[in-house]
């Protein structure tokens, strides 16, 4: 049963992801959380690393779009002019907003990875697609109201999967 929950991969940081390694897995898009993945949740907006990080994706030829439960107001602000796509009300971890995401990008799910911070939403929702999963650790402390919930089932399933062997990482 939660096994539905395990990210593939896990790293400290979205800036850890590199392009080539995506490359030499057959990855050709990358779908990627916005908040607490990106930025904290109350930054609104894009960093210059980030920038850098997004182009370097799109000069190894991966797609990238930006999956978000938030508002589009939230995720356009965020965006910029930085002209990265979005979904946003994408309702994870329900399917709907990722296969608009893949539609979007003209992939199939063996071709993606998602990226997020937390498991109840984009790992879950990556997992139920058949898309490769990244969970990354959130980039703030704090959450926003509805997550600190979500933190708590997350914490628990967390438990149960150190418990059971399946986590490939410490807690850092």
């Amino acid at each position: 049963m939660f096994k539905k929950f395990l990210p593939e991969e896990h790293v400290n940081s979205i800036l850890e992801i590199q392009p080539e390694l995506l490359k030499e897995k057959g990855i050709r898009g990358l779908i990627t959380d916005l908040d607490n993945t990106l930025v904290a949740w109350n930054e609104p907006s894009i960093t210059p690393e980030l920038e850098k990080w997004f182009a370097s994706l799109k000069q190894a030829g991966i797609s990238t779009m930006i999956l978000t439960n938030n508002s589009e107001k939230r995720v356009r602000i965020f965006a910029g002019n930085s002209q990265i796509p979005y979904v946003f009300r994408a309702k994870k971890p329900l399917t709907l907003g990722f296969k608009r995401a893949m539609r979007r990008m003209n992939l199939q799910p063996d071709e993606l990875v998602v990226v997020g911070d937390q498991i109840m939403t984009d790992i879950w929702g990556a997992n139920r697609i058949g898309a490769h999963s990244i969970l990354v650790v959130p980039v703030a402390a704090n959450d926003g109201w509805g997550t600190k919930i979500n933190r708590l089932i997350e914490r628990f399933i967390l438990m149960q999967l150190r418990r059971r062997g399946l986590l490939k990482w410490e807690d850092r």
